[in-house]
């Protein structure tokens, strides 16, 4: 009977990760990152990098605030929320495709949770339903299914719609 080989753990000490509030000279850098999500996510936005960055400048002078995790001196992450009287809405986290799997999402969460948002206040986030390693990551972050959006794309309403529509 062979002995199972014997482990040799070589932990390097993990720095903690930081965290900075964007400012719009950051926008060329959260649009190409923005531009990462939505083809990672399947989402059918179709904007492109500049587009991204002038809607980017558009919500960080207006109600949102976008935040940079950074490890090792690199970003590694990113969010966009909106504080609203009764709510945060997070309307983007994004983990930089090398540093997936790594608890990178997890520990911006908690960031997020400890040092920038209010603890009375309740927290919402929209998932792609095609998205299902996104759908399970923020349930096993607390999130909890609340609503499904639902919709009719334009070229598939049936033709009797269509044909009321063109009569109006």
């Amino acid at each position: 009977m062979r002995e199972p080989p014997s482990k040799v753990i070589s932990e390097v000490p993990k720095r903690p990760m930081t965290f900075r509030r964007a400012t719009l000279h950051d926008c060329a850098l959260l649009a190409e990152l923005n531009h990462q999500l939505i083809r990672d996510e399947g989402h059918r936005n179709s904007m492109t990098v500049p587009e991204l960055e002038r809607r980017m400048k558009s919500w960080l002078a207006s109600d949102y605030t976008a935040v940079f995790f950074e490890a090792d001196g690199a970003v590694v992450a990113y969010a966009v929320y909106a504080e609203q009287p009764e709510k945060i809405y997070l309307r983007q986290l994004f983990v930089m495709r090398n540093r997936r799997r790594q608890g990178i999402g997890r520990e911006a969460m908690k960031i997020l949770r400890a040092k920038i948002w209010p603890a009375n206040k309740r927290l919402t986030v929209e998932v792609l339903v095609s998205n299902t390693a996104a759908t399970a990551f923020w349930r096993s972050v607390g999130y909890r299914d609340y609503s499904l959006m639902l919709e009719v794309m334009p070229a598939a309403a049936p033709p009797a719609v269509n044909a009321v529509a063109k009569r109006n």
